[in-house]
């Protein structure tokens, strides 16, 4: 073999054997290689030439898995929804849009339930919708104004609302000015068929007043002593209470019941002092009950499924009916064959029965679905605040309207009393509608006020987003973008 070859040879296993050493070494793995050595030691360990097909070099043991795409499984998607749910405006947009749904679907329902009643009385059939949608849309500017109003300004109304809601109560009861109706004197007459109850702004009047003064007994450390945490929080709702049950509605007194027990609670009352007050107000109401005998036959009248042959338990039994015949999908909208008299109330108290009926299971999970929505962000606000008085008062609101939904549709299902409290937004009810759509507005306002949604509103708006896009984008030297 001449000399220039065995030079050749030489050279070519010393490069190899260099080549194996610093692969083989992982302190040496790292030091960079001359192209030609780099490529002689790809070939030299067993690396896949180009164009040889995958799975027939030397390190591999078979053909790889096909990779899976990036869609993928229910685990990604829970992550997905638990990423979109803990964005900062997922509050904001939830209580919006559902307590938009609902009282758009309860205008629907309300005017389904009521035609057959308002030709009844010789009125037309948009009666009753006339004077829902007209409280509606001054609820709508309520709810508005009260989600662009500062949390100071809600704080600096609460005294006046609660002044102005006690002066309306006490009218009420002077002979002469205060209505009855349906047996309960808890009504003022403001002229032609428009009329007034008192008693539900006396929730929004409690809630406002009590946060505010739980938040200002906060902010001095007084809430660790009984005695402040009471007082006056609980002499005011009681005297509040004792004004309604002078009119004998009971449904609005328990509703204003659960409202204190709820402020208590996010005041972080005791267990005994908690206990101590239900209990209390437990003996009360039995005693109330006890006294009258249209509560005891409401209360007897849970769970039955036909009506007494003296006429009793009517409208629990037809309640029933109008569910059970409603199927999965309900006998369409306003096909319902209760509401043409059999069953009282079809567009107030018992609507959800109709609902049943023309809508369904679909129909009334969906309005079940809205409201625990509704609630779950009422919660998240009041969970997320560091604002004593927006915890207190989202607390409050919370616990108002997911209380009287609870028990008006436990009372539709003959799982609870009837107590005559309408279903919120739902219902037909100018006084209750714009109270409850005040206060949802005030939710709103809290869901804004959060630091990370003020800085997401603030992205959003155009100004800023151009700014942002132009400060982002350069300039070429030619001039153009």
């Amino acid at each position: 073999m001449p000399a220039d070859e065995r030079f050749a040879v030489r050279r070519d296993r010393a490069r190899a054997s260099v080549t194996r050493t610093l692969t083989a070494t992982p302190a040496l793995s790292g030091v960079p290689l001359p192209p030609g050595l780099a490529l002689r030691g790809r070939l030299a360990t067993g690396a896949r030439r180009p164009g040889t097909p995958r799975g027939s070099g030397r390190g591999d043991s078979g053909p790889r898995p096909p990779r899976t795409g990036r869609g993928g499984g229910p685990r990604r998607t829970y992550e997905r929804a638990r990423r979109a749910w803990d964005r900062p405006l997922t509050a904001y947009y939830v209580i919006l849009g559902s307590s938009l749904l609902i009282t758009v679907l309860g205008l629907v329902m309300v005017y389904s339930a009521s035609m057959i009643k308002a030709l009844d009385i010789s009125k037309p059939a948009t009666y009753f919708f006339g004077k829902q949608f007209l409280a509606a849309v001054i609820g709508g500017a309520l709810m508005l104004l009260a989600s662009r109003m500062p949390v100071k300004l809600h704080r600096a109304l609460a005294y006046p609302i609660l002044m102005v809601t006690v002066f309306l109560m006490v009218l009420v009861q002077v002979p002469g000015i205060g209505m009855s109706v349906n047996g309960n004197q808890n009504w003022l007459y403001l002229g032609g068929p428009f009329q007034l109850q008192p008693s539900e702004f006396g929730k929004l009047a409690l809630i406002l007043w009590g946060a505010d003064l739980l938040a200002r007994k906060q902010d001095k450390r007084l809430l660790t002593q009984w005695k402040h945490m009471l007082v006056p929080l609980v002499p005011v709702a009681f005297m509040l209470l004792g004004l309604i049950m002078l009119g004998g509605d009971m449904g609005t007194a328990i509703i204003l019941t659960a409202i204190l027990f709820g402020l208590l609670w996010l005041a972080g009352a005791p267990t005994r002092l908690f206990a101590g007050v239900l209990g209390f107000a437990a003996v009360i109401a039995f005693l109330l009950i006890r006294t009258s005998p249209n509560r005891m036959s409401r209360l007897a009248c849970m769970g039955v499924s036909e009506p007494d042959p003296e006429g009793g338990c009517w409208q629990a039994a037809h309640g029933i009916y109008a569910l059970a015949s409603g199927g999965w999908f309900g006998s369409g909208l306003g096909a319902s064959v209760e509401k043409w008299g059999q069953l009282p109330e079809p567009h107030t108290d018992f609507i959800f029965a109709i609902t049943g009926e023309e809508l369904g299971l679909a129909g009334t999970l969906s309005v079940l679905a809205l409201f625990a929505a509704l609630g779950y962000a009422g919660i998240r606000v009041a969970g997320r605040t560091e604002d004593p008085f927006v915890r207190f008062a989202a607390g409050g609101v919370t616990t108002w309207i997911t209380a009287q939904a609870v028990i008006n549709i436990g009372a539709v299902l003959g799982l609870l009393p009837i107590a005559g409290v309408p279903l919120p937004l739902f219902s037909y009810g100018g006084s209750a509608l714009l109270p409850t759509m005040f206060a949802v507005g005030l939710m709103i306002a809290f869901a804004r006020e959060d630091p990370a949604a003020k800085a997401a509103l603030a992205m959003r708006k155009p100004g800023v987003r151009w700014k942002t896009m132009r400060r982002r984008v350069k300039k070429r030297p030619s001039g153009e973008r």
